[in-house]
C-alpha cells in the first residue's frame, strides 16, 4: 500500500524525502494557520518566530499537496519525518483522508498542531507579520518560510489568501 504526506508549509518546497508523485489535494476539517511559535527553526526560545501548522476547525478546508512516498521508502521516510516535525512534540500525527484533485481519496500522514501544547498561539495577521518579519532561528529567517511557502503554493496554483497578505505586510515591515 502506498503511503502518502500531506504537504501544507515547507513540505512543498523542502520534502526531505524520495517523492513519487504529487498531486494537490484537500484536507477537510482544518486550516492553515501561523498558529505554531518556532523556537527551533525559525525562532528562538528567548525570540519565537511562527510556523505553518493545521488547525483543525469544523467546516474548514486546506488545500495542499499529497506526496506519494517513493516504493521502498517508507520507513526511512517516517523515520525522517518524525525526527523533523515531532522536535518539540507541537504537532501530532495522524493518518487522515485527504481528496485528491484527480477524484482520488488516499489516507495520508499529516501532522497537526496540539492546541494544548505551550508553541500554539492564535494571532491575529498583523500580530504574525510582526513576529515574522523580525525571527530568525537555525534554519534561517521567518520571513524565508513565508516568501517560500506562499511562492511555491502560487506555482503549484493554490493561493491562500492569508499568506498572500501576510508576504505583503512583512515585506513593508522588514524593509
Amino acid at each position: 500500500m502506498a503511503m502518502w504526506v500531506f504537504g501544507y508549509g515547507s513540505l512543498l518546497w523542502n520534502p526531505g524525502f524520495e517523492v513519487a508523485e504529487s498531486v494537490r489535494a484537500t484536507l477537510p476539517g482544518y486550516h492553515r494557520s501561523f498558529c505554531m511559535r518556532s523556537i527551533h527553526h525559525r525562532g528562538t526560545v528567548e525570540n519565537p518566530g511562527l510556523v505553518l501548522a493545521l488547525d483543525e476547525q469544523a467546516g474548514s478546508k486546506c488545500r495542499g499537496m499529497a506526496l506519494r512516498v517513493a516504493e521502498g521508502h517508507e520507513v526511512a521516510t517516517l523515520d525522517y519525518l518524525r525526527e523533523r516535525e515531532l522536535i518539540s512534540s507541537a504537532y501530532l500525527e495522524k493518518d487522515l483522508e485527504v481528496q485528491l484533485e484527480d477524484g482520488r481519496t488516499v489516507t495520508a500522514v499529516v501532522y497537526v498542531i496540539d492546541e494544548s501544547h505551550a508553541q500554539y498561539c492564535d494571532l491575529s495577521l498583523e500580530e504574525q507579520a510582526e513576529i515574522i518579519a523580525h525571527a530568525v532561528g537555525g534554519r534561517g529567517p521567518n520571513t524565508e518560510y513565508l516568501y517560500n511557502t506562499a511562492g511555491h503554493l502560487t506555482e503549484v496554483g493554490l493561493h491562500d489568501e492569508d499568506l498572500d497578505w501576510l508576504q505583503r505586510r512583512v515585506r513593508d515591515l522588514a524593509s
